[in-house]
């Protein structure tokens, strides 16, 4: 893709963003259908996808490859869209109706998503284990051999620096 679409896609003009969707919806939406197993589905996470680049376009750097950046929303996307499906299913296999997310809450989301990218990775790790596993400080102190405290300082590192992180989105 040339440099002069991607930088004009970095500013959100629509036909850069149009240029980007004509060149990669096909492998984004092979990338959703693999993860899903779902032609429809796949459909909606490709739309997600570029809604959801759209949204961060100014956060791509142009001088970067492209197609690791929109597949790496897209892999996100179709993972939370599966996620998603598991959790609505019953017992009895019987689908509940959902609906998607809101622009504003994609767009959150993806925000959140990008703040703890730029964490320390082991910073990463005990938010990861606390707010997607569930697992407690004693818990995560035990599973990672290390002492509680060590956990705690970790934990309120990260928090404290996710805050700032996100601090632009208390001004949405």
């Amino acid at each position: 893709m040339e440099r002069d679409v991607l930088d004009r896609f970095r500013l959100g003009d629509e036909s850069a963003v149009k240029a980007v969707y004509d060149r990669f919806a096909g492998p984004v939406f092979a990338v959703a259908v693999a993860i899903l197993h779902d032609r429809d589905l796949a459909a909606d996470a490709t739309q997600i996808t570029f809604l959801k680049a759209w949204r961060a376009s100014s956060t791509y750097d142009p001088t970067r490859d492209f197609a690791p950046w929109i597949y790496a929303i897209a892999r996100r996307t179709a993972l939370d869209l599966y996620r998603k499906r598991l959790r609505t299913r019953t017992g009895s296999e019987v689908d509940i109706p959902t609906f998607p997310p809101g622009l504003e809450a994609v767009w959150e989301i993806y925000e959140v998503r990008l703040a703890l990218d730029q964490l320390p990775d082991d910073e990463k790790l005990i938010v990861r284990l606390s707010h997607f596993d569930g697992l407690t400080h004693d818990e995560i102190a035990s599973r990672l051999g290390i002492p509680l405290g060590t956990v705690k300082s970790r934990s309120h590192r990260a928090h404290r620096r996710l805050a700032e992180l996100l601090r632009h989105l208390e001004e949405v």
